[in-house]
């Protein structure tokens, strides 16, 4: 395998990671159509995996998932990725890499500095913890997380719309003594016998704010962050997408220049929709990506000796 340009290497992540910190940001304006509901912006979280270049220092310090082959072990190391994007927009606007061996939610926390007031935060039932729950809910943004359903939750009011008042607490809390308010919605999509239940818990308790049908029809809104994270390793990085840098440092480098890219035709998308009246889910990312890549392309075929002006006083 080749070795990287010296010049990427002594570069690193940072610059990227910091330019990344300061520009990408949630785009959507007040009148952006399917971004919000009421008052809040609908944001989701959740990870995912990018397979790297099978070297030592990679496989050394992401590791690899197990495999059922061979040698009991995938042919490619694996970095984690955990983000927060905007449903509407589908704009990543934080992230966290880590190793393999680092769940998901241990690298949410990190980005929880990017939430706020007036934006309801969506979670799949991977996102679990109480200690999570509490720091998401301590930034003032309101949560409406999927649970699994050996949770316990207990019965204390009910509500006209079908949800109720219930509490969570810490694992170690058994006598349930610090409980955290929280709202249940459980529904069942598709057939009552043998449909999927779903069970959300939320921040929002006053049904008047936000009614059960209404919370149960946005949860499916956190299916965008599966669309986005589709976009960008499927159709941005290409059908299995293995990322080129040989070393930890250039991995992130290079995840962070994916997630530059991606926002900066996201934002596009978004204003082109806006000024157009239309919802950003209208328009098409790959159809969006091949122009650019097109544009791309084309400026690049354009000599810059063009460019310069002629000394010919006879030349136009």
């Amino acid at each position: 395998m080749t070795e990287e340009p010296l010049r990427r290497r002594r570069l690193g992540p940072e610059p990227l990671k910091a330019l990344f910190a300061r520009v990408c940001r949630p785009v959507a304006v007040q009148d952006t159509a399917g971004a919000w509901y009421r008052g809040w912006r609908l944001v989701a979280v959740d990870g995912t995996v990018f397979d790297v270049p099978d070297t030592e220092a990679n496989s050394t310090y992401f590791g690899r998932p197990g495999s059922g082959q061979g040698q009991q072990r995938s042919a490619y190391p694996q970095v984690r990725v955990a983000a927060l994007v905007e449903c509407g927009t589908h704009a990543v606007f934080a992230a966290a890499t880590g190793p393999l061996s680092v769940h998901e939610q241990h690298l949410i926390p990190g980005l929880l500095g990017r939430l706020g007031p007036g934006m309801l935060l969506m979670a799949d039932r991977g996102i679990t913890g109480f200690e999570l729950w509490k720091a998401a809910s301590g930034t003032g943004a309101d949560l409406l997380w999927r649970v699994r359903k050996n949770i316990v939750l207990p019965f204390l009011e009910a509500f006209e719309d079908g949800s109720y008042l219930s509490g969570i607490v810490a694992a170690g809390d058994r006598k349930r003594q610090d409980p955290v308010r929280v709202r249940v919605i459980e529904y069942t999509l598709g057939r009552e016998d043998d449909g999927t239940v779903y069970r959300l818990i939320t921040t929002v308790c006053n049904p008047q704010e936000a009614s059960a049908a209404d919370l149960a029809g946005l949860y499916h809104q956190r299916w965008e962050i599966e669309n986005t994270l589709n976009e960008i390793k499927t159709h941005q990085g290409g059908r299995q997408l293995v990322l080129r840098s040989q070393y930890p440092d250039g991995v992130e480098q290079e995840i962070y220049g994916f997630l530059l890219v991606h926002h900066a035709l996201r934002d596009v998308m978004h204003h082109t929709a806006h000024r157009a009246g239309l919802d950003p889910d209208r328009l098409s990312f790959t159809r969006t990506l091949r122009i650019a890549r097109r544009h791309v392309t084309d400026q690049a075929a354009l000599s810059p000796l063009t460019t310069q002006p002629s000394s010919d006083p006879h030349h136009p």
